[in-house]
């Protein structure tokens, strides 16, 4: 899917904004403030329900209305659009209210989960946050590890919910006291099972994520040739999830959590056998941080599951001239559609593939004016 129309009210200083005929390549630009960033953010809500920023739905919303409301149309990129057949995608709204509540429609139709959301429009985000990829806690990993298996395992999010409710219910049975044994050992197999399903998703997709990773390093950053990703599955290698939970039965019981399981997963990249986090410096990291988003695309390409869109703010920023430019290669390479934002047009200018036309977009004080095609 693609975005050929964007329609945005009261998301933050943008209170009515309609876009219309959006290209591959469609850039954002103007001053600090004029709300550039918020263009990317109501992408985000149409894909995701909520902000990438982490604030609440209140700050989201501008402060005169009620809620925020953003509709997209999208167009089915395929072999047939490309001989002139048109195919077209379906309607997309998304709403927010100063409550919390979501109103979410696909096709006309109300849903009520943004897992169906979310399979419409695979977003990419990279962002000046996106360092917490490589410096944060492992939560950030596990959900770019969990983002990718989500797109391309359609059995997972099914047990990733279940895993879910189980380890709720096991962990107010240990908080508990005085338990059973055998309303515990129930949720410990349901618990086992899940886990053991979800681990073996994320081991599957990271074999295949791990190379397209190296592929992508080896043309952003030839010099850092001992990069590589580890994964840890959040327990003893050697035992079987079963048996580590029944290893850990009782720390369990005296502290009243779950010890080890795949909440506790994580992705390390390193650099010469060193943390990159730790060893690498910041340009450095945002081009690690930038091939692992990339990674993510040209996997989910070369699978056959779709295309990411990409919403990238301020790329320039910690990258020198020339990296930028063959991460707007790789991106042009991918055939995703991209939304990017700067300050001055002439920094996307620069560096983006010569043959690329690019949708010129100002905004300011919430105001974007029309659209010029390179």
């Amino acid at each position: 899917m693609a975005l050929t129309q964007l329609q945005i009210s009261n998301v933050r200083n943008l209170l009515h904004v309609k876009l219309s005929n959006l290209q591959g390549v469609n850039v954002f630009f103007g001053c600090n403030g004029s709300g550039k960033t918020s263009v990317l953010e109501s992408i985000h809500l149409l894909g995701m329900a909520r902000s990438f920023r982490g604030s609440s739905v209140k700050s989201l919303i501008n402060h005169s209305a009620s809620c925020c409301t953003v509709f997209g149309t999208t167009a089915v990129d395929s072999p047939a659009a490309k001989e002139g057949v048109t195919r077209a995608g379906v309607p997309i709204g998304v709403q927010r209210n100063r409550s919390g509540e979501a109103q979410i429609k696909i096709g006309g139709k109300q849903v009520r989960t943004v897992a169906e959301l979310a399979g419409q429009l695979p977003l990419q985000i990279i962002t000046a946050d996106s360092f917490g990829l490589l410096t944060g806690a492992p939560g950030a990993r596990r959900q770019y590890l969990d983002w990718g298996v989500f797109h391309v395992e359609h059995q997972f999010f099914g047990q990733w919910q279940r895993f879910q409710r189980s380890m709720k219910q096991r962990n107010n049975l240990l908080r508990r006291g005085k338990i059973t044994d055998e309303e515990l050992s129930a949720w410990t197999r349901d618990l086992a099972q899940t886990g053991t399903a979800i681990n073996e998703h994320r081991k599957a997709y990271f074999e295949i994520l791990a190379p397209c990773f190296k592929e992508i390093m080896a043309k952003l950053a030839p010099s850092l040739v001992e990069l590589e990703l580890l994964y840890r599955q959040g327990w003893d290698r050697q035992l079987t999830y079963s048996e580590a939970l029944q290893q850990g039965f009782v720390s369990d019981t005296e502290q009243g959590y779950t010890h080890s399981g795949p909440q506790r997963a994580d992705i390390r990249v390193m650099s010469a056998g060193h943390l990159a986090a730790e060893t690498l410096s910041r340009g450095q990291q945002k081009l690690v941080v930038c091939g692992l988003k990339l990674a993510q695309g040209m996997l989910m390409a070369r699978l056959g599951v779709g295309k990411c869109t990409y919403l990238i703010d301020d790329l320039p920023s910690e990258l020198d001239n020339a990296h930028s430019i063959l991460v707007c290669e790789l991106l042009a390479s991918l055939k995703s559609q991209v939304f990017i934002t700067c300050i001055d047009q002439r920094e996307i200018r620069s560096v983006w593939p010569p043959s690329e036309g690019l949708a010129m977009f100002h905004v300011e004080q919430g105001v974007v004016n029309g659209y010029a095609e390179q």
